[in-house]
């Protein structure tokens, strides 16, 4: 680094004794203009610098997800996180809020730029439909209850009913039921630009759990400099690395830009089948685990990929998702739902993009102008290229990288003027055009449990709903005196209890253990569950577990060339008997090979203190200590992540009273934060 700051400085010199200004000049109006050349060079300089960096990051992957914070290790590599080993991205519930989803930090790359994100629970909100005013959003409206629901006269047929709703579209049968207008799919997005502000720092999508640690840039990177000297980590995990760079130097004036970030989500304008998701086979995670491609599919630490069309899927409803053919692509639905999605002018924007005089189109209609105001990740010209080609994708290798022009004045841009010649003389024209960028995250199912309240319990949504329906110590027990007086947008509880809890179910506990009491209008105690958005439902009598958020995101290391090699060797290992006429040397298994059997999947009852909220974690064992605490030997296991901690535990089986139990928790009697010393194996 010495000797790069000191050949800049040599270029400073070199560049001003070459520019040197008139000796009629005044000695301080020469010095000062040596000095404006002199930071303006090395400004220039620094700029190149930065757009070699980008380059390399560029050129080593695509825009996606790179790392999510390192919670376990092992003897291999592949038993520490990479993109999450226990839920991808550290997606988790925070279902008793009305509109909040959870999920955790992670470090990411679009076009080129690195960054670390704050812990990422977002609330269901899109941009804006009324007009293009900066970072205007609004709710997305939940699905109406079923009209032959809510005609019911009892709560106990409309759970009925309602679970009929669920096995329709567990099993994709509209015709038992039309669930299609009662199940709303929505694609959850991460977006990121140059922003101006550079000395206030704000959080683009603020909610009651997590903000940005402050309001200073300055304190912000100074914060991440101490954390990274240190090795530490802020509790809060509020903390973002979010870069500064010099987006133009303009008259030896400095212009800076602030990279920014926000998780919104968007309303797909029709349904979206079970059938066009696939989990992606992370090798890492299953060997991990010893899971097969099913088992993994059943956790939170499944992505999935979507087919190229809607009718390339085939369904398997015990599954939950479907199997699609694999085929290379120009235009996919992936395309189809980003395309629908607005950039920072939000859903009225309407521009068109006409840098060096050529249009550009949309990549699929032939002949309507591309509204570059929505992401696209491919466009057309109007005119051909070098290589007689119309047709190209954002970025120079970037599968992933989605793009959106805005006219903002928050949004930072790169000026570039193109010369032609026209009638034998030079015209010149500036253009300066702004752009955002975005990757998608997930696709969550909207259900009608949001919206269905067959108690009629009372909603108190303003800001002092959360305090009344808890004052006077009220904590959701099931007498008058503790039950809550309502719901609110933290304590949003309405569906009844016997909606879920299938008997015999290993996850029956959980519907028994998240019940809360809530008073009606009569001043009876209800028992209820929370109503918000999950990864996966509790199981539904006659229907099973449900999974309604699927994580789509992209990796970074997919776009690597030795990431490729191994994509196909993978492929190639995975089903060897149908690739086996592309290996050079087949091989032969002779006699039976043991079979690996998979991990000991255990979850702990419901926390009950808050902070840090509801919440369960899961324990996952090796096979051969599982027998060995099936013995009565004690085993070690960490947890997996939930609110943010996981907790070092001690179990064993019981044999008298044949319980999975848990002898000590961080070295005491019991959790601090309040489960209880009881697991539940699943299966």
């Amino acid at each position: 680094m010495k000797y790069a700051l000191l050949w800049i400085s040599s270029l400073a010199l070199a560049y001003c004794a070459t520019h040197a200004p008139s000796t009629t000049m005044d000695p301080t109006e020469m010095r000062m203009k040596y000095l404006e050349n002199s930071v303006e060079t090395l400004a220039r300089q620094t700029m190149l610098q930065q757009l070699f960096v980008d380059e390399r990051t560029r050129s080593d992957g695509d825009s996606g997800i790179k790392q999510v914070r390192l919670t376990h290790k092992g003897t291999r590599s592949f038993l520490s996180d990479t993109a999450g080993q226990d839920a991808v991205n550290g997606i988790h519930d925070h279902s008793n809020y009305k509109s909040l989803v959870g999920m955790g930090e992670v470090e990411a790359v679009m076009n080129g730029v690195e960054f670390r994100t704050r812990h990422n629970d977002f609330e269901l909100r899109m941009p804006s439909k009324a007009n293009q005013n900066y970072h205007a959003t609004e709710k997305i409206p939940f699905p109406a209850v079923p009209p032959s629901v809510l005609s019911k006269h009892t709560v106990a047929e409309q759970i009925t009913e309602m679970q009929n709703y669920f096995k329709a579209w567990k099993y994709q049968d509209h015709r038992l039921k039309d669930y299609r207008p009662y199940f709303k799919a929505v694609l959850c997005y991460m977006e990121a630009a140059w922003t101006k502000d550079t000395k206030t720092a704000k959080d683009e999508f603020p909610n009651d759990r997590h903000t940005m640690v402050s309001e200073d840039w300055s304190d912000i990177e100074q914060k991440n400099r101490f954390y990274a000297y240190a090795g530490g980590r802020d509790l809060s995990e509020n903390l973002v690395f979010l870069p500064r760079t010099i987006m133009n130097v303009k008259n030896g004036t400095v212009e800076y830009s602030q990279w920014n970030y926000r998780i919104l989500c968007h309303p797909l304008n029709k349904d979206v089948p079970l059938k066009v998701f696939e989990p992606i086979d992370d090798l890492a995670t299953r060997l991990s685990k010893k899971y097969d491609i099913r088992q993994i599919a059943k956790t939170k630490a499944a992505r999935f990929n979507l087919a190229t069309y809607e009718r390339h899927g085939h369904y398997d409803p015990d599954l939950g998702y479907g199997w699609i053919n694999d085929v290379a692509y120009s235009s996919s639905l992936l395309d189809d739902y980003m395309m629908q999605i607005p950039g920072k002018n939000n859903y009225p924007g309407n521009l068109i993009e006409d840098t060096f005089g050529m249009k550009m189109f949309h990549p699929t209609i032939r002949g309507k102008v591309l509204n570059t105001g929505y992401y696209h990740r491919r466009y057309k010209y109007d005119r051909a290229g070098a290589m007689g080609t119309t047709t190209a994708n954002r970025g120079y290798t970037d599968a992933h990288m989605w793009a959106a022009q805005t006219n903002s004045d928050h949004i930072s841009n790169i000026e570039i003027t193109d010369c032609q010649k026209v009638n034998n003389k030079r015209v010149c024209k500036q253009y300066h055009p702004k752009y955002s960028y975005a990757i998608p995250l997930e696709i969550i199912y909207m259900t009608p449990l949001l919206s269905w309240n067959p108690y009629n319990l009372n909603f108190h949504g303003d800001a002092r709903g959360d305090a009344y329906v808890t004052a006077g110590g009220r904590h959701g027990g099931f007498n008058a005196s503790t039950a809550f007086t309502g719901i609110s947008e933290k304590n949003f509880y309405m569906t009844p209890k016997e909606f879920f809890g299938e008997i015999g179910h290993p996850v029956y506990k959980e519907a028994e253990e998240s019940a809360v009491g809530v008073l009606d209008h009569h001043h009876n105690v209800q028992k209820v569950l929370p109503s918000g958005t999950r990864v996966f439902l509790p199981s539904i009598p006659g229907v099973g577990r449900l999974r309604t958020r699927y994580p789509i995101a992209p990796l970074f290391r997919e776009g690597s060339s030795v990431y490729k090699e191994l994509d196909a060797l993978k492929e190639l290992v995975n089903f060897i008997d149908s690739h086996s006429n592309l290996l050079q040397d087949p091989p032969s298994l002779v006699g039976k090979v043991p079979q690996l059997q998979p991990d000991a999947h255990f979850r702990t009852t419901l926390a009950t203190k808050d902070p840090p909220g509801r919440h369960y974690h899961e324990l996952f064992i090796e096979h051969a200590d599982y027998e060995r605490a099936l013995r009565h030997e004690k085993i070690t296991v960490e947890t997996t992540q939930e609110s943010s901690h996981t907790h070092m535990v001690e179990i064993t089986y019981d044999s008298h009273s044949h319980h999975w139990v848990i002898t000590q928790c961080d070295g005491e009697q019991h959790c601090w934060d309040g489960h209880s010393n009881m697991l539940t194996k699943i299966d």
